[in-house]
Formats: C-alpha cells, structure tokens, sequence
C-alpha cells in the first residue's frame, strides 16, 4: 500500500512539472525573441475593434517590432495612447513601431501601447485563437496564436479601449471595444 502511495506522488509530480513546463511555454520564438502572455479583447457580439496584448522578450541585440499581420480583421496597427490637448485620451498608430531592448523585455498592455485590429472581418468568442504574425526589423516575423480573453482584469491604473477615441478613421472601419 505505501508502495502505491509513493508511485502516486510520484506520478502526481511528474505530471505537475511537465504541466507548469507546458503552461509556462513561449507562445512564439523566432531567433533572440520569445513571445509570452499573449491574449486579445473583444468588448462584444457586435464589436468592430480589438486589441491583443502580450510580452516581447528580447535575449539578443536591441530589435524593433515594426509591423503585425492578421486575417482577424480589415486593418491590424501597433498602437498607443497619448492624451490631446483637450484631455481626452486617444489611440494612435505607431508607424515607426516599438523599441525591443537588449537583453531585456517590452509589454503591450492594456492602457499603453498594444496590438489594434480595425474593422473585424468576425468577432471571436471567449476562448477562440487567432494567428497574429508580428514583424521584427532583425528577427524578421514571427507567428503567435493569441487567444481571447475578456475576463482578464486591466492592469491597476489601466484605461479601457471602450473610453478611447481610435485617431483618424474612415467612417465605418471602426466600432466600439
């Protein structure tokens, strides 16, 4: 019977390291950059817009994030907030892209810089996977499956996509999220 017992851990063990290895996993690696964390909100059945969100690791010389590619949607941009001179908070493209340090890591999150997709083409659900290819200047592109969540909450501090303005859009391209 102890026997047992001890097989048991044993196996129950082994199964939890090979789940937190598994669960820890990099959702993409291309050379020096590992992408983590990476998820997409939709605020809903008849959204127009999206944004994902994730973590660039960066484990060689100082990259640049400079383009992203999905069929998710009419238009996918890098984006970023910056407040107007009226004090209104809004989104804008950043087509010069964003700086991956040496050696060190950049986040997309919630109420700073991210991943905007203009113009669904579908609105996915809670739990659904898109391939997003994110394109480096040394790198050169990398495929993620991002996956919704809607659940997760913001970041303390964080600003909601649903309050921002999205710059300058063609009517009809955008919705609220």
């Amino acid at each position: 019977m102890k026997d047992t017992a001890m097989t048991s851990k044993s196996l129950f063990a082994a199964a939890t390291a090979a789940f937190l290895t598994l669960a820890s996993a990099p959702l993409a690696l291309a050379g020096d950059i590992t992408v983590t964390d990476a998820y997409l909100r939709v605020s809903g059945a008849m959204a127009k817009t999206a944004a994902a969100f994730m973590t660039i690791e960066n484990q060689g010389a100082e990259d640049r994030l400079i383009g992203v590619q999905s069929d998710l949607s009419k238009r996918v941009e890098l984006h970023t907030h910056k407040q107007n001179s009226d004090g209104v908070m809004q989104m804008l493209h950043v087509e010069e892209g964003f700086a991956i340090p040496a050696g060190g890591h950049y986040t997309l999150a919630r109420g700073g810089d991210h991943v905007m997709f203009l113009g669904l083409n579908s609105v996915p659900v809670q739990g659904d996977a898109i391939t997003l290819v994110l394109t480096f200047e040394k790198a050169g592109e990398v495929m993620v499956a991002v996956t919704v969540d809607n659940t997760r909450a913001p970041v303390a501090g964080g600003m909601e996509h649903g309050t921002m303005e999205h710059g300058t859009m063609k009517q009809g391209e955008e919705g609220n999220n």
